[in-house]
Parts: structure tokens; sequence; C-alpha cells
């Protein structure tokens, strides 16, 4: 930690856990130099939170790099109620700098990409659940007909299903839209800990 104490900016890919995160922060803010930007690749928990926790909350903005990060270009620069617009413009020079395409997006729920993206993925959930349509037919008709390059049972096991619930749980949390509350397929696989391709069973088995 102490060979942060020089840098100019720290990115922190830690566990998507508020907790974890806000202590790290703590930590960053006495060791960072003044004018150091600090961010965080959270996919879904509020950047503002992170930033409260600092003497800098100017400094704190989010980057939320996509999964696989070498390999997806999209991050999404996120700024809150009081990051500095310097600290904006930096952070979305060095995503350029680096190969990425940036996108700016308020601090909410989500942010853009997963705001629109996990509902859908909920309710694809709650379409199986209801014996509707197969997990695999309902993958490949979103493939076939919308041309998606994975369905949402092929995704959400690659993201985790651990990680999908937490972005569905701060999702239904911040906006309290009754469709927003995760399916209670999802949460039972969870809970048993099949989590995806990480533990070998998902929405499928990987054994």
């Amino acid at each position: 930690m102490d060979d942060l104490a020089d840098v100019d900016l720290v990115v922190e890919a830690i566990a998507e856990e508020l907790d974890i995160k806000t202590a790290l922060f703590e930590n960053l803010d006495e060791i960072c130099r003044p004018g150091a930007i600090l961010a965080t690749t959270t996919s879904s928990l509020p950047v503002v939170d992170l930033a409260s926790v600092t003497s800098r909350p100017g400094d704190v903005v989010g980057l939320h790099f996509f999964n696989p990060a070498p390999v997806m270009k999209l991050v999404e620069v996120v700024d809150t109620v009081a990051t500095s617009p310097d600290v904006v413009a930096t952070a979305r020079s060095v995503v350029s700098r680096i190969g990425k395409v940036g996108v700016h997006c308020g601090d909410r729920a989500g942010f853009i990409v997963n705001a629109l993206l996990f509902p859908y993925l909920n309710d694809a959930i709650k379409m199986a659940e209801g014996n509707y349509a197969t997990t695999d037919d309902i993958d490949t008709a979103m493939k076939v007909g919308c041309g998606y390059p994975m369905g949402p049972f092929e995704l959400l096991d690659v993201v985790g299903l651990d990680v999908s619930l937490a972005i569905q749980q701060t999702l239904y949390r911040e906006f309290r839209e009754p469709g927003f509350a995760p399916a209670p397929w999802l949460e039972h696989l969870v809970t048993a800990g099949y989590t995806g391709r990480k533990a070998g069973r998902g929405f499928r088995s990987y054994a």
C-alpha cells in the first residue's frame, strides 16, 4: 500500500462489497498524495459512498471496466455530485490513452449498461421460472432473434450469479420497482453456492 503514496491515479478492483471498499478508500485517503485521483471499478455500488469516507470527494470517480477487462473496450466514467470536472476529464483522457472507449454517466445504480441489462436478465429468469420457455430456448431466441453474442443464461453464468444478484439487489434498493426484485431462482442458486462457470454450476453444469 505504501507504494501508492506518490502515484497520480489509483484504480480499486477489489471485492464488490461496500464495507471492504470503504475501508480501502479510507486507507487510500491517508496514503495517497493530495491531488491523486481515487477510482473504483464498482459495477453497481454508489460511488458517492466511497467518496464520502475521504477528505477529497472531488478526486473520487468511477471507472467501471467491463469483464474481461483485457478484451472488453468499454469503460463507464462515473461522476458523483462531488466529483471535480477536471478529474472527470483526466479519467476520460486516461481511458482513451489506454485504448478503451469511455462513456460518461452520473452516479446511479447500474450506471448505463447494468441499469439496462439486469432487468432484462432478471425477466429472463422469471420467464424460465414460470415454465414459459426453457433456458436453452430463451438463450437461442435472444441470440438468433436479436443477434446477441450470448443468451441471458449464458451471460449470467459468465458474469457470476453472486455478482448478478448483488447488482440486481442494488437496482431494487435504489429504484424500488417491483419488477427489479431479484428472481427467487437466482437467489436460491446463489444460496446453494451455484454461482456460475467459476463454481462449475449455475443455470447450467460445467463439470
